[in-house]
């Protein structure tokens, strides 16, 4: 059974000067999926583009709520058109951002809401950013998660995922409950970072991911470089290490999550 890294921007320019090499370490990683999500309209694009080059990589387009800019007239119908290759497997990388706020709040939500009416216009999962903002995305998700039981849609139980997830244990359970996965990234392996092993070790392994977010939040040994989707076997490791599971186990089981979400082959 192979690795999946549920969330890596191969499409950003961190990557432009040695791509093969990144992919080819991750292939003697034996990472057999990787799914790169979309952050505007141009780094969507390059997604598809990366999906229609390499058979491990899938893609996700979406506009990032920091990316505000980029939600102009016609934004809706580019991402319905990206959205209908058949290697785009979600939408996203879309939420709310309450940390940085390069974007309106009102705005956000406004770009939120749109994206998700698509998700569920496509029937393709969506993919979550939350940063300081989980307290004004869950109900917004808990409202989408109900309409999508009402009109017995094909992303009941599969709604989405909640990225690098950052919040405690009750709120991934809240999340879980509306038919959302967690996914647990880099921080996991940090000696500090007490609510995500916690996270580890007490959410159902059933409704875990595990994510680079490449080039960003590199794993120990690792940090202080870029990270890579060959490191997510470092994920798998800490996981497996917090929950007391073979490593083999803890890889079947995410994979198998990634496939039910993503709706993409084992």
């Amino acid at each position: 059974m192979f690795l999946t890294d549920t969330h890596c921007h191969l499409n950003l320019n961190q990557f432009n000067n040695d791509l093969e090499e990144v992919l080819e370490r991750a292939r003697v990683a034996e990472i057999g999926r990787i799914l790169v999500p979309g952050i505007d309209l141009e780094s969507s694009r390059k997604a598809v583009e990366l999906a229609d080059r390499y058979p491990e990589v899938y893609a996700a387009v979406g506009i990032h709520p920091n990316v505000g800019s980029d939600w102009q007239p016609g934004a809706m119908k580019a991402l319905e058109d990206l959205a209908a290759h058949p290697k785009v497997v979600a939408i996203g990388e879309i939420g709310l951002d309450n940390h940085w706020k390069d974007t309106d709040p009102k705005l956000q939500r406004e770009i939120l809401l749109a994206q998700l009416d698509l998700a569920a216009q496509v029937e393709k999962p969506a993919v979550l950013h939350s940063r300081e903002a989980l307290a004004d995305l869950l109900p917004l998700l808990n409202n989408w998660s109900e309409k999508l039981r009402e009109a017995n849609s094909s992303l009941v139980g599969r709604a989405g995922v909640l990225h690098s997830y950052e919040g405690d244990l009750a709120t991934a359970q809240q999340a879980r409950r509306s038919g959302f996965f967690i996914s647990i990234a880099g921080p996991l392996t940090y000696k500090n970072a007490v609510d995500k092993h916690l996270l580890a070790r007490e959410h159902p392994i059933e409704n875990l991911l595990i994510e680079t977010d490449s080039p960003y939040l590199t794993p120990h040994p690792h940090r202080g470089t870029r990270n890579e989707p060959a490191f997510v076997a470092r994920i798998a490791q800490a996981l497996s290490d917090h929950r007391q599971m073979e490593i083999e186990q803890v890889i079947e089981v995410t994979t198998r999550n990634a496939s039910n979400l993503f709706n993409w082959s084992l």
